[in-house]
């Protein structure tokens, strides 16, 4: 099935499909429509199946809202969405990705996330709706360095 799979640039149109996927997922909604040209989506049979975005702040990024239909789930699509997603803040000049989890801590090393402190946010990444007022102060925060 993943053969079938599109990766692009997220567009006013996908709004609803990618909010819809992300409240299916039991993730925040809060802040995409104001950051979706950091988005990107998985598109099969012109339906989207998966999201990742990226907010970026100065030179830090914060990368949230990975998600998949329950249909496509363990078929590598959200691999597929944040391998691209990590290599467009690398062609954008980001020197690190962070991303707060309440679930995912397992699977975000595999891409050479780590697992990080709060105090060592930036302060750009900080002041994100998503740190501030999303997420939960129990999420774990990751890290992953890039070579900017």
């Amino acid at each position: 099935m993943t053969s079938t799979i599109q990766i692009r640039s997220a567009g006013d149109a996908d709004l609803a499909a990618i909010e819809s996927l992300l409240s299916e997922s039991q993730l925040p909604t809060a802040g995409v429509k104001d950051s979706l040209c950091g988005f990107l989506v998985a598109e099969s049979a012109g339906r989207v199946v998966g999201v990742v975005g990226m907010e970026k702040r100065g030179n830090y990024g914060l990368l949230r809202s990975t998600a998949v239909a329950p249909a496509w789930r363990g078929k590598h699509v959200a691999k597929q969405l944040v391998e691209r997603i990590i290599a467009d803040a690398e062609a954008q000049g980001v020197h690190a990705l962070y991303l707060l989890t309440t679930t995912a801590e397992r699977y975000f090393p595999s891409f050479g996330f780590a697992v990080a402190t709060r105090d060592v946010v930036p302060e750009d990444i900080r002041a994100t709706g998503e740190f501030r007022e999303t997420c939960c102060a129990s999420a774990t925060v990751m890290c992953l360095r890039l070579s900017a």
